[in-house]
């Protein structure tokens, strides 16, 4: 009962916690065996430590729905994955990175070096969808709405973008197409997290104005696959995919500020009856 209670007044810390504690546990089993023995871990072994992460989030976010909010709670959730009474203008955005990433490596192969030409990997977008699904159950299915609670919805999706970037790190060095990062690595990682918060403000801005799950789903899809689809080849050396990640997490906040300056801090279009119950100054 006490630990209940815990979890329904701190239901987004306990979120975070058992998140990070199952997806790091399970990356680390997969690879402990190497650890001990100091056998260098392999390519295919971060690749594996993936989908074995994606369990965190979408374990924690039914099993805290589960206890905090009931079998309503989740039916709900499970509702909102399936929500599709919203304006297909809300479906444009998800073009919005894979035009970005194809005009970031499409200038930096032009000018600076061939290195950056993007590759057609098709299949890449496959990557993104087990991605999406998993993880945008306790991401947004569960997180977000708490973390707005208290505070306004893009000071939320911020730090729940720093967050998510964070809980990125046993596989970060297995990530992109310059793997090893080698001394890069920490630049590389901070570059990713400006992308991943990015992102992440982008996908609260679509469900803050959808209450969907699935259209939240649909855009990390996009991210995730159209990034691995269109990513450089084995080419490309840690350095240029650092500066190819720096430049492409830069446009999409360029991006983050237009929405923010036209929807502001609640990252919502102001209703009528809000506009006309405002005082007069």
């Amino acid at each position: 009962m006490r630990i209940k209670k815990i979890l329904q007044y701190y239901p987004a810390t306990c979120y975070f916690i058992l998140a990070f504690f199952i997806s790091w546990l399970g990356a680390f089993l997969l690879v402990a065996q190497k650890l001990i023995y100091g056998k260098p871990i392999s390519k295919s072994d971060g690749i594996l430590m993936f989908p074995i992460m994606l369990m965190g989030p979408f374990f924690s976010g039914i099993i805290l729905t589960r206890i905090v909010d009931g079998k309503e709670g989740l039916q709900q959730l499970f509702s909102k994955m399936k929500n599709l009474h919203f304006s297909f203008k809300w479906f444009i955005p998800l073009l919005l990175p894979p035009t970005l990433v194809l005009l970031v490596l499409l200038v930096l192969s032009r000018f600076i070096s061939p290195a950056y030409s993007p590759n057609f990997f098709v299949l890449g977008i496959a990557f993104g969808i087990p991605a999406g699904f998993f993880e945008e159950v306790g991401w947004t299915g569960f997180a977000f709405p708490r973390m707005s609670l208290k505070n306004s919805h893009l000071n939320a999706a911020i730090f729940l973008g720093l967050l998510w970037g964070l809980w990125h790190l046993p596989a970060i060095d297995f990530l992109g197409a310059a793997s090893p990062h080698g001394r890069y690595l920490l630049l590389f990682f901070l570059s990713f997290v400006l992308v991943m918060s990015a992102i992440r403000i982008l996908i609260s801005w679509l469900y803050s104005n959808t209450n969907s799950i699935l259209l939240a789903q649909l855009m990390h899809i996009s991210s995730t696959g159209f990034l691995v689809m269109f990513s450089p080849s084995v080419n490309i050396s840690p350095r240029q995919e650092t500066l190819w990640y720096t430049i492409y997490g830069t446009v999409l906040w360029l991006s983050v500020f237009f929405v923010v300056k036209k929807f502001g801090k609640q990252l919502t279009r102001p209703q009528v009856d809000d506009l006309v119950n405002q005082p007069k100054l």
